[in-house]
């Protein structure tokens, strides 16, 4: 039994490191190239008011410069419009140093002297993702920030009257929660940009403060959206690249239909098209340009200053961040342009599609196609150019004159940018009044490019393929062949909508004849979100793409959609297989934060297995025996399921509500246009198979970390054995009654003057103590025993009196140093083993509290607010009393039989109610830690 154990869980620990290999390594390389500093960088301490300085003594307000601009700025008379960077948890203020140099460099070529003040904020580098205390204190200092920056404009004829605010990771979640303060102008931000902040939920619940955080921010926004519609807000995600904040979470909770807000990630980014991790997506180079080209189109030249139209806002936007058209934002479009050449320059297309390459000598042309002859068999007209100059290039003729056209309409607004080419697709429904449409193929200053068009038929360059079931695990495949007679082809990826999903997609190209051609653009295009990837080949060759997704979809009405930008006259194959380790990686994506909830539930099932070992035999199991035994899916999963069933009753559901019981949790929310509410998401999101799978990995967890635990015992009790005299009882390590009492109340009031965390680690160091001088009591009785024999030889001989080895008797009749009290002192170190890695849970749970509280001790020596206050003094106590614990105690106890049943329903009662709040677990291990406190007094 003990070997098929540690296979299974050999078996699923190597399940769990593929799905982390995939999750930490598996996505692209990093493709962002570094943003440098051209001077030195210099922080400047922007002086607050007394009161704030007070009050905040942790943060601070700098102002971001270089070289010659630094010193221009020592005396903080600004003339440019006031940026303002949050960092996130544990950020650093210098990280503005990017967006500050980058923005730097480009107003040096800026007319006018236009030019930005990159101020930056020092949160202290907190651990507010987790530990939500100190969020609100941040928002606080957040406002006073901003009056105080704006304060320094105050000699300019037309002062700003708003600040821009940049929020990477928490920080964006910080500026939103500015608009929930109630003396809080919301006139003084307008625009929010936010890097890879999880605006939908925590990444980790790890404290209710964190969650009431989240849950005033979403109701704001939410319910007064109307109030808060001028109020443009960004939001970037990072890719796979970042695993600490899935792009998922980045979705602004906010009503359908509202225009001034926007969610997207990386990679769809225009000029970008990169995945980043959690901290480059701040230095990323393409983003940062991005950023603040958007910043200077933003700028309103009369006042100098960022605009406030709204309109304006989103358009600037949406041309860096959405769809990068050929034209400039602003720059003026007529109805009407007069395009008067020389009638050779005027070619006139009769064929179904165009190639043509520019000379290398500079030259006007035109390519005329007729729209009258092609309305009926072809619904669009494709076109792409290598010339990624912004300039216009496609016309609708709407008054032709011989072989020229005399008027025509600009139609390259509908422009999209690729990485190797501008690309525009008309729909020939949309063209009623225009009679011809017009290439460019200009090159007037003698640069080389290839211009290719072709009529299309749509339906007839758009195929299905059913992708494989999740199940299959890569062992079927599901293949489509194209032979492309066109320059872009559609394959749709029916029932790919799920973010459990996890493909190989495998595009390979071959073509008949080899010559020089454009690089083929494959794109994963998703209806519902915008996560769009772009993969850039030459042609031939064999590529492999990621099939994955940030965000699902609940309805099966569309699925993922790959877009083929493809060379003529070329084959191309297309098969789509299940990727195991990606779709592993994806579930810890998900629902990694749920594992350590199945891994109290598996520790808590192994202590209620080693209690009724106790009660039936009067011993203590093998620790590993116990906890290989706590995966119990049918136990748990299958009360809960049936509880999900339930509450689709209105009348379960009444009930339920009447008990004023909280909602349950379920999986993690995947659906980026859904409002994250807490608890209740739809079951049939994510595959029944999914819990028993998360259950695996978590008792995985406590297997082997239970294991690893005995093995520290054993070489630290190795260490500290010379600093202990060798023990034979199984008393080793306790305390009397007396000492317990001073202790708690020690521990209870240090917790109370400073931080509860700080005394429950001291707690659990003081049982970990017993449970070492256990681990040295069973080895120095072990050695004693095996040199027994030698002893009661010597002592027939006369050498050794027998009456020293008649010790008192303690085991039923047996000496102390016997077989027996050797079992005995095993018993109780197996008992405290099971304790121990219960008890190393919620000393997990509140380090973040404590490492938070170490990094601020020189400011405050009092953790406010504390979330160890609740069960700090029952945590304390029941650590305390159970250092007494033994077997003898527990088996003569009335209260077990009533405390081993308790563990099974807190099992499902964890299941059902912390995955999603993860600091519920501490409630329900004290829940039956309690009574087994009482145990080993009563």
């Amino acid at each position: 039994m003990k070997l098929a154990a540690v296979a299974f869980y050999g078996f699923a620990l190597g399940l769990l490191a593929a799905g982390l290999r995939e999750l930490l390594t598996g996505s692209e390389e990093n493709r962002c190239s570094m943003t440098y500093m051209f001077e030195y960088p210099e922080y400047r301490r922007v002086a607050l008011p007394r009161r704030v300085a007070r009050l905040y003594p942790a943060y601070g307000l700098y102002l971001y410069g270089e070289g010659v601009y630094a010193q221009e700025t020592r005396a903080l008379k600004l003339t440019g419009a006031p940026v303002l960077f949050l960092p996130g948890n544990a950020g650093s203020y210098k990280q503005a140093r990017s967006l500050g140099s980058v923005a730097l460099r480009k107003a040096e070529n800026m007319e006018g002297g236009l030019h930005f003040n990159v101020f930056t904020v020092d949160f202290n580098e907190e651990l507010v993702a987790l530990y939500g205390g100190s969020l609100l204190r941040q928002t606080h200092f957040l406002h006073e920030s901003i009056k105080a920056i704006l304060r320094l404009y105050k000699h300019l004829k037309t002062p700003p009257q708003s600040v821009v605010l940049v929020g990477h990771s928490m920080g964006g979640v910080v500026a939103r929660a500015l608009f929930t303060l109630p003396r809080f102008n919301s006139n003084l931000v307008s625009l929010i940009i936010t890097q890879a902040s999880p605006h939908l939920a925590p990444v980790l619940a790890m404290d209710p403060y964190l969650l009431d955080f989240y849950s005033a921010v979403r109701q704001k926004w939410v319910n007064q959206a109307k109030k808060l519609r001028n109020v443009t807000v960004l939001s970037v995600g990072g890719g796979y690249r970042d695993y600490q904040v899935r792009s998922g979470l980045i979705s602004l909770p906010c009503p359908a239909g509202d225009p001034n807000k926007l969610s997207l990630v990386a990679t769809a980014v225009p000029r970008t098209w990169v995945s980043t991790d959690h901290l480059s997506i701040v230095w990323c180079k393409e983003l940062v340009l991005a950023t603040v080209r958007a910043f200077f189109d933003l700028i309103n030249p009369d006042t100098r200053q960022f605009t406030d139209d709204p309109q304006k806002k989103m358009a600037v936007l949406n041309h860096h961040f959405i769809r990068h058209p050929v034209r400039m934002v602003g720059e003026m479009q007529d109805n009407s342009i007069s395009i008067l050449d020389f009638p050779e320059a005027w070619s006139e297309v009769n064929t179904l599609r165009l190639a043509y390459s520019t000379p290398k000598e500079g030259q006007v042309k035109y390519f005329l196609f007729a729209l009258s002859s092609r309305r009926k068999a072809y619904s669009h007209f494709y076109c792409r150019s290598s010339n990624l100059e912004m300039t216009s290039w496609v016309y609708g003729c709407v008054h032709k004159n011989g072989s020229s056209c005399v008027h025509a309409v600009d139609l390259s607004m509908a422009t999209e940018l690729l990485p190797p080419y501008k690309v525009l697709v008309l729909s020939l429904s949309d063209l009623s009044s225009v009679t011809h449409l017009v290439v460019s193929g200009s090159n007037l200053n003698g640069r080389q490019f290839t211009v290719e068009c072709e009529w299309q038929r749509q339906e007839s360059q758009t195929l299905s393929v059913p992708v494989p079931h999740v199940m299959s695990f890569g062992l079927t495949a599901s293949d489509v062949t194209v032979n492309s007679s066109g320059l872009l082809h559609t394959v749709s990826l029916q029932h790919f909508h799920q973010a459990y999903q996890a493909f190989r997609i495998s595009v390979a190209s071959q073509c008949k004849v080899h010559k020089e051609r454009l690089p083929n653009v494959y794109r994963i295009h998703v209806p519902w979100f915008r996560e769009d990837s772009l993969t850039t080949v030459s042609v031939p060759s064999v590529t492999e793409i990621s099939g994955m997704l940030h965000t699902s979809r609940l309805d099966n009405t569309s699925g993922v959609l790959l877009q083929l930008h493809t060379a003529p006259n070329c084959q191309y194959k297309v098969s789509v297989r299940t990727s195991l380790p990606r779709v592993l990686g994806q579930i810890l994506r998900f629902c990694g934060p749920m594992v350590p909830v199945y891994t109290a539930v598996t520790l808590l099932l192994a202590c209620g297995g080693q209690l009724s070992f106790i009660l039936e035999s009067r011993r203590a199991s093998d620790m590993s025996l116990v906890v290989g035994k706590g995966l119990q899916p049918h136990k748990v999963n299958l009360p809960v399921y049936i509880l999900h069933i339930l509450l689709s009753c209105s009348w379960f559901e009444e009930s339920w509500s009447m008990l004023f019981l909280p909602l349950m949790d379920s999986l993690p929310l995947t659906t980026p246009d859904t409002t994250f509410h807490e608890g209740m998401v739809p079951v049939e999101e994510w595959p029944h198979l999914l819990s028993p799978l998360l259950y695996i990995f978590g008792a995985a967890v406590a297997y082997w970390g239970s294991t690893l635990l005995r093995l520290i015992m054993r070489l630290v009790s190795l260490i500290l054995a010379p600093l202990h005299r060798p023990s034979v009882s199984r008393d080793c390590g306790t305390l009397s009654l007396r000492t317990q009492l001073i202790v708690i109340l020690c521990l209870a009031v240090l917790g109370g003057v400073s931080c509860g965390a700080l005394s429950v680690c001291f707690a659990f160091l003081l049982h970990l103590y017993r449970v070492l001088r256990l681990q040295m009591t069973e080895r120095s009785l072990s050695h004693m025993l095996n040199l027994a024999p030698r002893k009661h030889k010597e002592a027939e001989n006369g050498t050794v009196d027998s009456e020293t080895l008649n010790k008192p008797k303690e085991c039923n009749g047996a000496p102390l140093l016997s077989e027996c009290a050797l079992q005995e002192v095993r018993d109780d170190l197996q008992l405290h083993l099971c304790l121990s890695a219960l008890f190393t849970l919620p000393v997990m749970l509140i380090a973040p509290t404590l490492i938070h509280w170490i990094r601020n001790l020189r400011y405050s020596h009092l953790l406010d607010p504390d979330p160890c206050w609740p069960h700090l003094v029952p945590l304390i106590v029941v650590y305390m009393l159970l250092i007494n614990c033994n077997t003898f105690k527990l088996s003569n106890s009335k209260l077990l039989p009533l405390t081993s049943c308790l563990p099974l329903p807190l099992a499902i009662a964890l299941v059902t109610f912390s995955p999603l709040h993860l600091y519920r677990v501490t409630y329900f291990l004290m829940a039956a830690l309690v009574p087994l406190a009482l145990c080993s007094l009563l």
